[in-house]
């Protein structure tokens, strides 16, 4: 009996021995350490590689963006507003973002000729120039009241000259002929435009919708404007009071700047009645300088756009240039300011 049960005990660790037991590590471990190693270095050249993709990808970025900004309020809250869209371009791009605040749009547009500033904020006249001049190419178009253009109005106290029509109440009571009422967008009152020949006020020599659309509409339809008797009132509301009061018979501002007034003079509405609007006028935008690679202009644009998308985004853009959303535009939206820097950009440095 001791013999069968040796040999039986030898019989099974024999077997045991020949196939390998699951406690073994000579038998376990090492078909699955042959198995294994290999994949997991597999695994780590592929991570190798993405990595290494991507700095190809990447090898002609710049170390660092600066984005340009020109003051229109507040010297702290745009810098508040500019630090964080820097701080969004940073995470977005993986490179690190420094706002920088010009004193004026020449100074940004100069900076972005000499490469100093990659990406800038201009308005309509100056991101014509900086295109121009620095060889920028525009990537955004500022959104305001769910429209990326604005026009002017042109008011008049003597609504029997330059109205063919007559004049209509809105809800509020405001006067408008000529189809102003119903027009969301210009040109519109062509026709009474043509017939101006009196005291004028504009607003100011670089305001788009208050001298250099509307100006240059009167000089493609032959005006002089030295014939006008013209004044610059120094702004929109100006101009409204100066219609209002008598000084001029024709004012120009953006469209509807008599609100501005109201409270002060309560029946404004009736007595400085909009006969015309110009054509429509760009709002501003958005630009980077030409050299950028095309990836990096592209992840700069979608990036400011889907940070407009957010409730954040259009905080801090509303609070930077009371801007409500960004998209993505080209050149020949700007074709109107190229028309009125060719004829008229020569009178200041806007």
């Amino acid at each position: 009996m001791r013999m069968n049960k040796l040999g039986a005990l030898t019989v099974a660790a024999l077997l045991l021995a020949a196939c390998g037991g699951a406690d073994d590590p000579d038998s376990a471990a090492a078909p699955i350490a042959e198995e294994t190693a290999p994949q997991d270095a597999e695994e780590g050249e592929d991570e190798a590689s993405d990595e290494e993709e991507t700095a190809d990808e990447r090898a002609d970025w710049p170390e660092e963006l600066v984005f340009g900004f020109v003051p229109s309020r507040e010297a702290d809250v745009l810098v508040e507003s500019a630090d964080e869209l820097a701080a969004v371009l940073s995470e977005a791009t993986g490179i690190p973002v420094e706002p920088f605040i010009s004193q004026d749009y020449v100074g940004l547009v100069e900076a972005m000729a000499s490469e100093q500033a990659h990406i800038g904020a201009f308005g309509p006249l100056a991101l014509v120039r900086a295109i121009d001049r620095a060889g920028v190419e525009i990537i955004l178009q500022s959104e305001r009241r769910g429209t990326f253009t604005y026009h002017t109005q042109y008011m008049t106290n003597e609504p029997d000259k330059y109205c063919d029509d007559e004049p209509q109440a809105d809800d509020n009571g405001f006067l408008w002929c000529n189809g102003t009422l119903e027009a969301s967008e210009g040109p519109v009152g062509e026709s009474a435009i043509a017939r101006i020949d009196g005291p004028t006020a504009f607003v100011d020599p670089s305001s788009a919708s208050g001298y250099l659309i509307p100006a240059l509409q009167l000089i493609e339809q032959g005006h002089d404007l030295n014939d006008l008797a013209t004044i610059f009132s120094g702004g929109h509301d100006n101009s409204v009071n100066a219609v209002y009061h008598g000084d001029v018979e024709v004012g120009l501002s953006f469209d509807d700047a008599r609100v501005i007034m109201a409270e002060e003079l309560s029946d404004v509405g009736e007595r400085v009645v909009v006969f015309a609007f110009s054509e429509e006028i760009p709002n501003d935008g958005m630009a980077v300088i030409g050299s950028l690679p095309d990836d990096l202009k592209q992840l700069i644009q979608q990036a400011l756009v889907d940070y407009g998308a957010t409730e954040e985004g259009q905080e801090v853009l509303f609070n930077l240039y009371e801007i409500d959303g960004l998209a993505p535009a080209t050149a020949d939206s700007y074709d109107v300011m190229r028309r009125a820097d060719a004829e008229l950009g020569d009178q200041f440095d806007g």
